[in-house]
């Protein structure tokens, strides 16, 4: 009988949780980023350009690009291919910069 990989490493995955995206339930796995959750999601952009609101989402996914900046737990610019999800995280849509209420 053929066994998974998860069980030929011996490994003990804990459960799914609970994310939240713009409101909306989302599963995640231990060990995934927001952005790897958001993906097995079916959701491929969670920000928008300065410039003509164009969707943005996950691009580089080693934190180099900044495309993937969310809003995770009420803070700005958090780079979604690097923030660990955790259960009961909140995510929602990021426009522009993040910055819109500053003064400039």
């Amino acid at each position: 009988m053929a066994r998974t990989p998860a069980e030929l490493a011996g490994a003990r995955p804990e459960p799914p949780f609970e994310i939240t995206f713009d409101g909306r339930p989302v599963t995640a796995l231990p060990g995934q980023t927001i952005a790897a959750a958001l993906w097995g999601a079916g959701i491929l952009a969670w920000r928008t350009t300065r410039h003509g609101g164009r969707p943005r989402g996950a691009f580089c996914g080693i934190g180099q690009c900044f495309d993937c900046l969310a809003t995770v737990n009420g803070q700005r610019n958090r780079r979604a291919c690097l923030v660990p999800a955790r259960p009961g995280d909140t995510v929602t849509t990021q426009e522009g910069h993040g910055h819109a209420d500053l003064a400039v």
